[in-house]
């Protein structure tokens, strides 16, 4: 009896009562923001009859959208002169019931040509658009102007300019622009997501927090702002102990751009970097907890720099293009102590550049276990060239803790060339 009763229900029985619920809750949503004392545009029965009017266009309109612009531009005039009367009556009035209402009259249109789910969609969107308004409005007290630059850049970086890149090699080298842009995105997003993470922890981290956040945006600086730091407060164990925590991170980062780009790498480091990396956070923490003679503990942090300058993005493209191009030289020229070699030599600056140019070419121009080798043997040497700028920029003790912590995670980082290269 009850479905007889509903295939009696006419069809558009049923979107009419859609558009009478999702508008009458935008109203019901407006009307408890109306001030008696003040002009208000309307609420639980306007914004109803708004998304009727809405629906009603569209049916006459059938597959003509001239007539539903027409009907939205009578409902956006009659707004107008609503909220003109508004500014007549008070000061400071905002313009997000009239909004409101317009996109309550496209609703009614969604609903008859089918768009059920959209319609629904943007109704729980402007709900928390419109109930969240406080919060979304104290987020402009947060949130740094400087902060919303950053985040646009990588919208930039991801959004617009990857996109556009040809997927296709070009030259001997096949070096691809999307592939190359590709890596940016990826290099950059970890550290964006690091640099954020540290930004969120604000007042809340010390040393040792610090080391591990910064240590996956850049363990090279992180090392650097400890040891620099560690020269006024004498704390060397905890700073060397903090120092050790960022190179371990360094191992994790490393992993997550690998697996992005090469599986067959992933498999063979994986497991050795993920080992090296806890075993590396581990004694840190054990070492950081030796006591010193110092008094005090520090509470201060990293301040991280803005990873996504974009004159950075573009030398990392060069330095990538620039490491396919070597790297696949060195073997045709070089042959496998050529990546040994370049491996090395990379680590001394910036392991990143080149560990992902390995990445591309593993498998195609280099064979996974060589380029493994090459990888890690960039670790080591990047760990060492840590451990001096440590000993330089620290005070003498920390100084010589961290570089000896350091040495030793380069040798121990050295260890997967025991199978790798059998």
């Amino acid at each position: 009896m009850p479905i007889d009763l509903f295939r009696l229900f006419p069809a558009d029985g049923t979107k009419i009562l859609l558009v009478l619920f999702l508008s009458f809750l935008i109203g019901l949503e407006r009307e408890g923001k109306i001030n008696p004392e003040r002009y208000a545009f309307g609420g639980v029965r306007t914004f109803p009859l708004i998304g009727l009017i809405g629906y009603v266009m569209a049916l006459l309109s059938g597959t003509q959208l001239m007539p539903v612009a027409l009907g939205f531009a009578v409902v956006g005039a009659l707004l107008v002169v609503s909220y003109t009367h508004k500014l007549s009556t008070e000061n400071g009035s905002g313009v997000t019931t009239e909004v409101s209402a317009l996109g309550t009259y496209l609703l009614g249109a969604l609903v008859y040509h089918d768009q059920l789910w959209i319609a629904t969609t943007i109704t729980v969107i402007s709900m928390f658009l419109l109930v969240l308004k406080t919060t979304l409005e104290g987020l402009t007290q947060h949130v740094p102007p400087d902060e919303i630059f950053t985040f646009t850049k990588f919208l930039l970086l991801t959004a617009v300019i990857l996109p556009v890149l040809p997927h296709a090699g070009f030259t001997q080298f096949q070096i691809n622009p999307f592939k190359t842009w590709l890596v940016v995105v990826a290099v950059s997003s970890v550290s964006y997501a690091s640099y954020l993470l540290l930004k969120v922890t604000r007042g809340r981290n010390g040393v040792l927090l610090s080391a591990l956040l910064g240590g996956a945006y850049s363990s090279t600086v992180t090392t650097i702002t400890l040891a620099r730091r560690s020269a006024s407060e004498h704390q060397p164990h905890l700073f060397s102990g903090g120092t050790l925590i960022a190179s371990g991170m360094m191992y994790l980062r490393l992993t997550l751009l690998v697996a992005l780009f090469n599986r067959a790498l992933l498999r063979a480091l994986g497991i050795p970097f993920i080992v090296l990396a806890a075993s590396a956070a581990l004694t840190g923490w054990l070492w950081s907890r030796v006591p010193d003679s110092a008094d005090h503990k520090s509470d201060k942090r990293i301040e991280p720099r803005n990873p996504l300058e974009l004159r950075a993005a573009l030398l990392f493209a060069v330095l990538f293009v620039t490491m396919v191009v070597v790297t696949h030289l060195a073997v045709v020229y070089l042959g496998h102590k050529g990546v040994y070699a370049l491996g090395g030599i990379m680590g001394l600056a910036d392991v990143d550049p080149f560990i992902l140019g390995i990445a591309q070419s593993a498998g195609r121009d280099v064979p996974v276990a060589i380029g493994a080798s090459g990888i890690v043997i960039a670790g080591a040497s990047n760990n060492i060239a840590k451990g001096f700028y440590a000993y330089g920029f620290s005070n003498r003790k920390t100084g010589v803790h961290s570089l000896a912590l350091l040495l030793s995670l380069a040798l121990a980082g050295l260890t997967p060339l025991m199978y790798l290269l059998r």
